[in-house]
């Protein structure tokens, strides 16, 4: 594996195969792309599971809201409310990925914009340090299936319905920040590709606060917006490999002999258990 450049998962399985190689060698920093179908649907319990663990890694979904390799229907993380291509209503309440990943215990937990790669560039860069599971919702419509009035993830409602909680920028030496504004109040901003977004800067938000940061997400899905940038970070939790008291040398190093206990070790193992 330490040469491997990447390779495709079985589809929802990202997670469980990302928890292996993460344990097998933690010194590797697993990245994983996925779609909110493969997140929120057949994988959710594979995410879930690799969430509330911490495993060191950064996982990227590609959310549109729809199954586009199957003509369109709506995912698990379609709004209540949006429409099909053909007219027909979501009934059913969406499951908000950055929501259900603070819940489950996620260290790291953003949401942007394909299109606003100003913003995207500096989550993924903060994503990829961070040590813990972070997850990178990015909203990323569908042109094809889900592009269409009536969508709410469609390129001219997320345009729209924008809400920035912070700006962002992570490297080494800051860079200064490009537009100026008090904290509480709302800026409009012509981005590139022509469209205009409205920016909120929340005053004295911490995202280090993860009840504040369920609240502005329940707060935001009742007003129909998105809220975008870094909600929720917890840099204090032990990620996965710490929490099992993994070697300094990763396992797939180990020769089969440090791997398997002698008679001896089983023996001190087995009577250390004896009533």
């Amino acid at each position: 594996m330490n040469q491997s450049f990447g390779f495709n998962s079985i589809h929802g399985r990202m997670a469980a195969l990302a928890t292996g190689t993460g344990l097998a060698n933690h010194n590797l920093l697993s990245i994983g792309v996925s779609g909110d179908g493969d997140t929120a649907s057949i994988g959710l319990g594979n995410f879930a599971h690799m969430v509330r663990r911490n495993l060191h890694m950064c996982y990227i979904v590609e959310n549109n809201g729809v199954y586009g390799l199957t003509k369109g229907q709506f995912s698990a993380t379609a709004d209540k409310g949006s429409k099909l291509r053909k007219g027909s209503p979501n009934t059913i309440d969406a499951i908000d990925i950055v929501e259900f990943s603070i819940m489950m215990g996620a260290t790291f937990v953003a949401r942007s914009f394909s299109g606003d790669r100003k913003q995207l560039t500096p989550l993924i860069k903060a994503a990829l340090a961070h040590r813990g599971t972070a997850v990178l919702d990015v909203l990323s419509p569908c042109v094809t299936f889900n592009n269409h009035e009536g969508s709410t993830k469609s390129l001219q409602y997320i345009r729209g319905n924008r809400e920035p909680l912070n700006e962002l920028d992570f490297i080494l030496e800051q860079e200064p920040v490009e537009v100026e504004y008090d904290e509480g109040s709302d800026l409009r901003v012509r981005m590139h590709e022509a469209g205009t977004i409205v920016l909120h800067k929340l005053k004295d938000h911490d995202p280090r606060d993860r009840a504040r940061s369920i609240g502005l997400l329940e707060e935001a899905k009742h007003q129909n917006r998105f809220l975008t940038g870094l909600l929720y970070i917890d840099e204090e939790q032990p990620d996965l490999a710490e929490s099992e008291n993994l070697t300094d040398t990763p396992l797939s190093y180990l020769t089969e002999a440090e791997l398997r206990p002698s008679a001896k070790d089983l023996d001190e193992i087995n009577a250390s258990l004896m009533l």
